[in-house]
This record gives C-alpha cells, structure tokens and sequence, in this order.
C-alpha cells in the first residue's frame, strides 16, 4: 500500500492545496478528512485559478475518485456551487463522493455563526461565519443530520423539527431575532438529497479495501496543527482535528495504514483571524510580505496577519503530527529580504527562556520570541527547478529548517504555478 496524508504546520494558508494537486496525478484516491467550505486551498493551473473549500484540491488531476469523508462538515448547496464551478472550466466531476456519515450544515448552524460573532461581549474567534463549529457541536451533541438523512424523509423531518424547536427558541428568545420555518427548511434538503442521491455512498469500507489492494490513497487536511481543536491555539482554533490522527477518525482507516506524513509549512508564517501569533510583523515589512505573498484570505478575503517563521510551533506540529517529510512554500517571498530572522525560543514574562509551546493561549500573548539571524538573498528564484541552482543563503535557509527539526524537505515551492516546485529529496 501507499498512503499519503497532507497536514498543515502552521496556522492554515501554507498551500497545502498546491501540493495535494502535484501528488494527486498518481493517486487512486483522494480524501478529504475534516473541516467544511471554510477552507480555501487555491490551485493554480496554466492561467486558471481555482479556489477550492469543500472539495478536495486533488479534484483536478485524481485519476480515480476524490472523497469527502465522514469527518467533514457538508454544506450541500456550497458543494453544488462547488461543483458547477469545476464543471464550467470544462472538467469532469463524476468522480467526487460524499460519505454518508458526513453531517450537514444546516440554516440554523450558520445562522448561530453569525449571531455569535457579531454579539457584543462574546468572544470573537474571527470564524468565517459558513456554519462549521455549530455542526460539529451538534455532531457531538448527537442530534446531527447526516449526509444519508437526506435520502431518508421521515428521519429528515423529525430530526428537523427536533433542532429547530430549540433552535429557534434560541433565535428569538435569546439573539432576538426570526427563527427558521420548518417546512421551507424540510422541503429545501429533501430536495438536495435527491439532487446528490448518487454521490452519496459508504466511502470507509472503500477506502479500506482500496489501502488493502495496495492502491494509492491521498489524505488531504484542511485549516492546520495551531488550528486543531485540541493542540492548537484555543479557542482562536477550528473546530476539527487537522491532524494525521484526524484522518483516522475522519475517514474511517487505522492509523497502521498511515506511512508518508508529509506537513507543509510556508518560510514566513501567515495568521487569519484572531488569537496569539508571537513572531507577528506590525510594521512596513509585515504589509510587503502580505502584498508580495498575496496573503488574502481565499475564503473570506481577509487580509493575513504575516510574521517571521516560528520554529517552536513548529517544532510543536511536527511532533504531534509525526511528521517524516517537510514541504517549504513560498521561499520565493522572502527574496530581498535581509536579515531573515528565525524564532527558536521564547522568553516567558518571569523570564524564563523555553523552547517548546504552552498550552496556555494566554500566556502566549505575552511571550517574547527569541530570533536566529540569517543572511538573506536578493537573486529571484521563482523560475528555479533545482536545489542546486538556489543561491547559497537560500539553501542555508532550509538546511536551518532541516537541522532544527530533524525532518527532511522533500519539496521547495517557489511559486503558485503547478511547475514552481524544486525537489530536494525524493519522497520516499
């Protein structure tokens, strides 16, 4: 078998998009495991951009069938929007299933985004407002609908009429606002599942048989490790695990059937949204990076908070992810930038000096980073192909990243385009 599984390190936006599509010619599968429309991977092909939430960024060039797990959060309208988009460049979509486990964002999941986010008082996580953390809570809160409810009527409306009664309460009692009518909503995604009937199936016992006929079978993660629900910087986080151990419960395969973890990470560090973010760049050069980088959100078009590369929550991914290969993107941003500097430690506020990440979000925001200096280059390498062809403190540069986690980089990006990648080390 060859499994593939494509993390985020950092705090989401690395282009994990870019390489999911690049590994994606010679897989057999590809599969989403978590998140929902609020994720943005953008693929650049030729002169065509695509912008990709929902669908899994291998969808353009998977010689088999690109999946949504049962991890993800489903928008179906988002999806049929989604899809029509594809389809309108001329590209097949007849290969893209949906899990029926996967649960469904509803009116009323969004709506409860967008009420919250906006009251006065509340805390502010900077969400996308697209519904996502109100799904998952009903997931865990077990009165969810599911991607298989939609083909089932009599479930479908009672489950409707169960959620709606609270949440309209909800609605009008507490945010003093219109509830939702129940028929209107009924009527709407009953008509949606008949509409996508035929791309819902039962994907995990697929995907394990295709692992065990020793198929290849890419996982691709959305949002990133400083994201995860558990590790990453809470409550400024998602709501889902964008981990490798998220695939496991996300797609429904055993964590023995995981070999190449390949995390992705860009060589500055990009932030949307709220929350701590110590090596964060306020001044002039914070704006340059953001405009050479085009560092806009591809969901929300939210301009990113960019700062220099962070080594300890680095450090932090890798190891919960169990990371065996790095992916550096973006290096092409940093030329004519000099000194490039490097967070390897932070100084707590009683001064203490520490090299790994607190789980307190509130002590991070008042940690000072500690930089390494490196010489910088002014050479552009956007039309680089090989590793030896980068000036020499370009190299210095990755060779810093390698030694200070001890992982491999396996592919330098240098560019958005498909063909702007260098390969350091052959993967696997």
């Amino acid at each position: 078998m060859s499994t593939y599984v494509v993390v985020g390190l950092q705090y989401g936006d690395e282009g994990k998009g870019k390489i999911t599509d690049v590994l994606s010619a010679e897989s057999d599968y590809v599969v989403r495991f978590q998140g929902g429309d609020n994720a943005g991977h953008t693929v650049y092909v030729g002169g065509d951009k695509f912008v990709l939430h929902l669908l899994p960024s291998g969808v353009l060039q998977c010689r088999g069938k690109c999946i949504i797990a049962n991890g993800v959060v489903v928008n179906p309208k988002a999806f049929i929007q989604e899809i029509g988009q594809i389809e309108a460049k001329g590209l097949k979509t007849d290969h893209i299933y949906i899990s029926r486990r996967a649960h469904v964002i509803m009116p009323y999941h969004i709506l409860l985004d967008v009420y919250r986010e906006e009251e006065k008082g509340g805390t502010h996580i900077g969400t996308t407002k697209k519904g996502i953390g109100p799904c998952y809570e009903d997931k865990i809160s077990r009165v969810g609908i599911r991607m298989a409810d939609l083909l089932n009527p009599e479930i479908l409306r009672d489950k409707i009429e169960k959620n709606l009664k609270v949440k309209n309460a909800l609605f009008e009692r507490y945010f003093e606002k219109s509830g939702l009518d129940k028929e209107v909503v009924y009527h709407e995604f009953l008509a949606l599942g008949e509409r996508l009937k035929d791309r819902i199936v039962d994907t995990e016992r697929e995907l394990n048989e295709a692992i065990g006929k020793g198929k290849n079978v890419l996982f691709e993660g959305a949002q990133a490790l400083m994201l995860d629900i558990d590790f990453g910087t809470y409550p400024y986080v998602t709501s889902s695990s964008p981990s490798t151990g998220g695939v496991c419960t996300g797609a429904g395969v055993p964590p023995t059937s995981l070999q190449n973890l390949i995390g992705v990470a860009k060589a500055y560090c990009t932030r949307v949204g709220n929350g701590p973010f110590p090596s964060e760049l306020k001044e002039n050069l914070g704006e340059k990076i953001r405009q050479k980088g085009r560092e806009f959100g591809a969901t929300t078009g939210r301009p990113r908070r960019t700062g220099w590369l962070d080594l300890v929550s680095l450090k932090h991914a890798c190891m919960i992810n169990g990371i065996n290969r790095l992916v550096v993107t973006k290096l092409d941003v940093l030329s004519g930038i000099s000194p490039l500097k490097i967070v390897t430690r932070y100084k707590t506020e009683d001064g203490k000096i520490i090299d790994y990440l607190t789980s307190s979000t509130t002590k991070l925001y008042h940690y000072q980073p500690l930089y390494e200096e490196l010489e910088g280059w002014r050479e552009d390498i956007s039309e680089v192909r090989s590793y030896e062809e980068l000036p020499g403190n370009a190299k210095k540069y990755i060779e810093y990243i390698e030694d200070f986690l001890g992982i491999p980089v396996y592919l330098v990006s240098v560019g958005p385009e498909r063909s702007q990648n260098i390969i350091r080390k052959e993967l696997f």
